[in-house]
């Protein structure tokens, strides 16, 4: 590996503006990177894929594989990721920092929590949510109704076992109230740190997020519990980006962590921001797929952050074209998951863009079957490529680098495919309609009561963020391939009043995970000098 030094001097970062985290990471100060007015801001790539198995369908070894490439092509190229959860990392998925020849190092570090990001996000979600309970305990100054409480507690582990408790039992330490946890990743305060590019507009954010209502209705904000300096604090380092390198010694920028399937799934603002300013290509990963992390970052990050997408990827494998159709093996046995495919690249062609597509390579491939997929996109009028990073490195994706040099020549720019002064309810049925195929949304009584009750009022003003499954182009994930004659069920809406969008929750999504039968945390250990075995 390249010293994180070699990293920042190749990218021409002032000395003042990065500081060493040992000697593989560093941190970038935005606010200390020279301006050169003259250059223009590097292009965005969107790096989104089709409908995955759960294992996943290799968007991060395909973003790495990229970056790598198109540096090998002598363009100026940075890799945009979230920090990995632990969750995930413990879980079913694994690491989220790539894998064979192509990963961010070093790579178990980054899969453990590396510079604790996501630890000081945590910090801040509970010191907020001990500070409400606290104000309670201590005489309930502002009036605060515990009926109507939703801010929870946070952890970045999976743990069903925190989806509904009890707190606040045994003497001195009530009221006693219900409470809950979400995963990290689905935290608020997650999405805020993404969304945040300055640390004035961070603790503004922060103050804004609604905990609660008052016993006549007036929404109590953490401005209201004096709790914005504070959390502001505990972020000061979460809110810099972090800089590290690909296998292969290419610059990654790996910053923030919202979930695809619970929030907008993709790198922060500020990440972003700074690698437009120091490369020619900012390859950014997007959760999931098109239906989420896709059409998230065009409908709400980028009208947010003023940036979209110049040209597009869609990461697809054999195995999760399988997983439409399991059971099924040999060529001609693809039809649901090529249908799947069909669907997402109608996604990324709605937004304005002419989608290429990656398919990843395993080493259970069958021949036939990828040739059966390039055929089929070749049919659509879409470029596919091998991307065979994962065993070859950088050699692996130039052929997609060539694909997307050409792609950004076009001069497209990715469009929201809605307005968010639109009417909630448009909003809602043009994303179940564009990008998920479904036929409309229906509301449970319980959302109905509180769009009745006022408790999103601004949800015709703000972006709107569907969260799912990311098994399904619906919101079940027993329907598989690409359904027809569907409606979603949106269950409840969160008012994230500090991220500035309304959280819609469908079918049985929760915010906190639960651990598979054989979570791979039982496989990872340390060998005798320490180091970690097992994270992939």
């Amino acid at each position: 590996m390249k010293t994180i030094e070699e990293i920042a001097g190749g990218l021409v970062i002032p000395p003042e503006a990065w500081e060493p985290y040992g000697r593989w990471a560093a941190k970038v100060d935005p606010s200390r990177l020279m301006v050169h007015p003259a250059r223009a801001p590097g292009q965005i790539v969107l790096v989104t894929g089709m409908t995955p198995s759960a294992g996943g369908v290799g968007k991060t070894v395909t973003t790495l594989t990229l970056a790598s490439a198109l540096s090998r092509k002598g363009v100026r190229a940075i890799a945009c990721l979230r920090q990995p959860s632990l969750g995930p990392v413990f879980g079913i998925k694994g690491g989220g920092a790539g894998g064979g020849r192509a990963t961010v190092e070093p790579l178990a570090e980054v899969n453990l929590g590396m510079t604790g990001d996501l630890d000081a996000v945590t910090a801040a979600h509970n010191l907020l949510a001990a500070l409400l309970d606290n104000h309670l305990h201590h005489g309930n100054a502002l009036g605060i109704d515990p009926e109507t409480i939703v801010w929870p507690r946070a952890l970045d582990v999976e743990d069903r076992a925190l989806r509904d408790i009890e707190i606040g039992r045994g003497t001195g330490n009530g009221p006693v109230r219900r409470g809950s946890f979400v995963i990290t990743p689905a935290s608020e305060i997650t999405a805020i740190l993404g969304l945040a590019t300055g640390p004035e507009e961070l603790q503004a954010r922060l103050e804004r997020i609604v905990v609660a209502r008052t016993r006549d209705g007036r929404p109590v904000t953490a401005e209201d519990l004096h709790a914005g300096g504070a959390m502001a604090a505990l972020l000061r380092r979460a809110r810099i980006p972090n800089l590290l390198q690909t296998s292969e010694g290419s610059p990654v920028l790996v910053h923030g962590g919202p979930f695809g399937n619970l929030s907008y799934g993709t790198t922060t603002l500020t990440s972003l921001h700074v690698a437009q300013q120091l490369a020619d290509v900012a390859l950014v990963e997007a959760g999931f797929a098109t239906d989420l992390g896709g059409e998230k970052f065009v409908d709400l990050v980028s009208p947010l952050g003023n940036v979209a997408p110049s040209a597009a990827v869609i990461v697809a494998s054999l195995p999760s074209l399988h997983a439409h159709a399991p059971g099924a093996v040999g060529a001609g046995s693809l039809g649901p998951g090529l249908e799947n495919l069909t669907q997402h690249i109608a996604n990324v062609r709605a937004f304005g863009l002419d989608p290429i597509v990656a398919l990843n390579r395993f080493p259970a491939d069958i021949g036939a079957e990828r040739a059966e997929v390039k055929s089929f996109c070749t049919g659509l009028g879409v470029r596919i490529e091998d991307s065979t990073g994962f065993s070859d490195g950088a050699a692996g994706g130039l052929a997609i680098a060539d694909a997307v040099v050409e792609a950004l020549h076009r001069g497209q720019r990715a469009r929201p495919i809605y307005a968010p002064s639109q009417p909630l309810a448009e909003k809602l049925e043009t994303v179940v309609r564009t990008i998920y195929g479904g036929d409309g949304v229906d509301l449970t009584d319980g959302a109905r009561a509180e769009l009745d009750r006022g408790d999103v009022p601004d949800a015709d003003a703000v972006p709107v963020c569907l969260a799912k499954t990311p098994l399904s182009l619906s919101d079940d994930p027993k329907k598989l391939g690409r359904p027809r004659g569907f409606r979603v069920r949106v269950q409840r809406f969160v008012r994230a009043a500090g991220a500035g969008y309304v959280v819609a929750l469908l079918g049985d999504i929760q915010t906190m995970p639960g651990l598979p039968r054989d979570p791979r945390a039982v496989h990872i250990g340390i060998d005798a000098a320490g180091v970690p075995q097992g994270v992939i």
